[in-house]
């Protein structure tokens, strides 16, 4: 009997849904045989750890605490296995800039767009500075901290006169804001899962179209606040470029055992490259579990056998 300590909860802003997303999994590895347990990060996490000594830990953490690598580099110092990609590969990919350019140089299409700090925001001048960002990217724009997740501080930007509030919004979650051309089209997600082999298995791409006609924290984890279709509605060679290029985005990004690339495909079937994530959420309304049910596998399977590639990894 394997026993598996389950990280969940931590002091981001997605901390309910890091709980609900820990109960959900221990919950699968319970049922395939194991002995897994759920647990908060405080200051006596690690003395547990050491004295408990599980045989895998699984990182259900999002926000900072869970994706930005330095868990994850303390997890790797108690020799002990975990779930997930590793610290550096975290880094990439908590950074949206930094990843958007790494995917970008792989040949991966994104959103043109600019990273602008607070204290950049400041010293140049709201009004000036905005009206060049407009100059260069056009309308409509997202805009979103560079950094988190669940797409909070999220807004879609169609007017001027409705950039200055968005720059707040996002600003309230992160230093850094990531101002982005917004491409119209089809918003999907495709989850990856590595198989007994080790190689990335790319899993049906999932639609998702928010009531608001946003994506943001609220439809995200709120139930009948989205309406998504898996597999998505794709063409045929739709489906198989998203997957393609969201193999290539894992790759790129360094990612181990499962991740998240999120994607628009636009009018003329192009994908663009959004963000990805090593975290994924695990609740009843999140995406990654939604592609295993389309898959035709089984939540319990896939998390049983993602323990073992953990272990077999070491």
């Amino acid at each position: 009997m394997r026993q598996i300590l389950v990280l969940a909860g931590g002091l981001s802003h997605e901390r309910d849904v890091s709980l609900r997303s820990g109960r959900r999994v221990a919950d699968a590895l319970n049922r395939s045989g194991a002995e897994a347990y759920v647990r908060d990060v405080d200051p006596t996490l690690l003395g547990a750890i050491k004295s408990s000594r599980p045989e895998v830990i699984w990182p259900v953490l999002h926000g900072a605490s869970g994706e930005d690598g330095a868990l994850r580099d303390v997890l790797g110092a108690l020799n002990i296995a975990y779930i997930g990609s590793r610290p550096a590969s975290c880094r990439l990919t908590w950074d949206k800039p930094v990843a958007k350019a790494l995917v970008g140089a792989a040949g991966i299409s994104s959103p043109a767009g600019m990273a602008l700090s607070h204290a950049t925001f400041r010293e140049l001048g709201a009004p000036a500075l905005l009206e060049s960002v407009i100059d260069s990217l056009g309308l409509p724009l997202a805009v979103k901290p560079a950094r988190g997740g669940s797409s909070l501080g999220l807004t879609i930007v169609r007017s001027a006169a409705e950039l200055p509030a968005a720059m707040v919004t996002t600003y309230a979650y992160g230093d850094i804001a990531l101002i982005e051309r917004f491409i119209e089209g089809v918003e999907i997600a495709v989850s990856i899962v590595e198989d007994a082999q080790g190689q990335g298995l790319t899993l049906p791409a999932v639609e998702i179209v928010p009531d608001g006609g946003v994506y943001n924290y609220e439809a995200r984890y709120t139930a009948g606040a989205t309406e998504f279709f898996t597999p998505a509605r794709l063409s045929s060679s739709a489906a198989a470029s998203a997957a393609a290029v969201s193999l290539t985005a894992y790759r790129t990004l360094g990612h181990q055992h499962l991740s998240r690339v999120d994607l628009i495909i636009d009018s003329d079937e192009r994908p663009w490259f959004l963000e990805a994530n090593v975290s994924p959420g695990m609740t009843e309304t999140s995406l990654l579990p939604m592609a295993v049910e389309a898959a035709g596998m089984d939540a319990t399977d896939v998390y049983a056998s993602i323990v073992e590639r953990a272990l077999a990894t070491v």
